[in-house]
């Protein structure tokens, strides 16, 4: 009687691998839950890369619509708004990580309890989930101290155009030295505003009928808006969430902490620290993001093998005593901007630190 096994790098083997890998990754990434194909996600996921050839993609940005509209005995012929769309770039590049474990039947194998391939998949998914919040949150922040395309999704990230301090401060490094410019309710009042303002307008994102905008805060911040808020406040926030989530069953609401003014917030412990006018990492800071659709855009190349944009491989090495485990992709992120402007995300810059 015959047996079908599948070794060290069977081509099947390594196809299943990856698409566990692609479900995966970006399952447990933070920004997933935000991201869509639609012009109305926070994050919208562009396909086109998949369909063909190229490593630059130019994606239309839609603006809100402002007409009056007419009603009973006017003329609807000839009154019709055209639909102003704006445009923007975002490249994909590769981006791979591998790691080198003791193969199966060596000492090293037989004094762990656990599959050290199997680990390495989840390792490797760990990892590229990690990578890929990081550069999400690096882009929406602004973080130009970032250079390194393995950091920065493949595309140069932007300064904020519509930043908050408190006070009138015009620098980071003002915020960083004055320990009374913590994060409060009235912050995200502000940026409600100024998204309703904003030229070009933030468009909120729907929500069972209704419009929402998201909010990430960094850890520092929560514990600051927490005491800010007070037991009875903060519960009332909480209580919001909980009835919008229960009611809606969006994903934007999954883990979230609360809602404000019909801001969805969230906790984002990958928010960077602040920078000065003069390019400096302001320390005691972070910056808050505030979101609206399409403020961020995502890619991935042609799939690999069907249902997969990840790659994987194994080699041994060393007479197969060792085994080694890569993983690759091709992808792109990038905060969507018009003409240097950011389209759909604000930053609020406030005296952060451990409490």
């Amino acid at each position: 009687m015959s047996t079908t096994s599948y070794g060290i790098n069977d081509t099947l083997s390594n196809k299943l691998w990856a698409k566990k890998l692609n479900v995966e990754a970006l399952k447990q990434t933070y920004f997933g839950k935000f991201m869509g194909e639609a012009s109305s996600n926070m994050i919208q996921l562009k396909t086109d890369f998949e369909k063909s050839a190229g490593d630059e993609l130019t994606i239309g940005l839609r603006v809100q619509l402002k007409g009056d509209g007419t009603t009973e005995g006017q003329t609807l012929q000839g009154n019709e708004e055209a639909l102003s769309t704006y445009s923007d770039k975002f490249k994909i590049n590769e981006l791979a990580h591998a790691v080198r474990v003791r193969n199966k039947n060596t000492i090293d194998a037989q004094r762990v309890p656990f599959n050290l391939r199997s680990e390495s998949k989840d390792g490797l998914n760990d990892w590229f989930s990690d990578r890929f919040d990081t550069c999400m949150a690096n882009h929406l922040a602004g973080n130009t101290l970032v250079v390194d395309p393995r950091f920065t999704g493949n595309n140069a990230i932007t300064a904020p155009t519509n930043i908050y301090r408190g006070g009138g401060a015009t620098d980071d490094a003002t915020i960083n030295g004055d320990n009374t410019k913590t994060f409060k309710l009235g912050i995200i009042d502000a940026l409600v505003e100024r998204a309703g303002v904003a030229s070009p307008l933030v468009r909120p994102i729907m929500v069972g009928g209704e419009k929402k905008f998201v909010m990430f805060l960094h850890d520092y911040q929560v514990t600051d808006l927490r005491t800010d808020a007070g037991a009875g406040q903060w519960l009332d926030i909480q209580k919001a969430a909980l009835a919008g989530g229960i009611g809606s069953k969006s994903p934007i609401y999954t883990g979230a902490l609360g809602e404000y003014n019909n801001v969805v917030l969230h906790k984002w412990n990958r928010l960077p620290m602040g920078i000065s006018n003069a390019g400096v990492q302001q320390t005691s800071t972070r910056r808050a993001v505030f979101c609206g659709a399409q403020a961020a855009a995502v890619g991935f190349g042609k799939e690999f093998s069907k249902g997969s944009h990840f790659k994987w491989v194994e080699e041994l090495f060393d007479y197969e005593r060792e085994l080694g485990v890569s993983a690759q992709t091709v992808w792109g992120i990038k905060k969507s901007v018009f003409n240097g402007n950011d389209f759909a995300a604000l930053v609020a810059t406030t005296y952060a630190v451990a409490h």
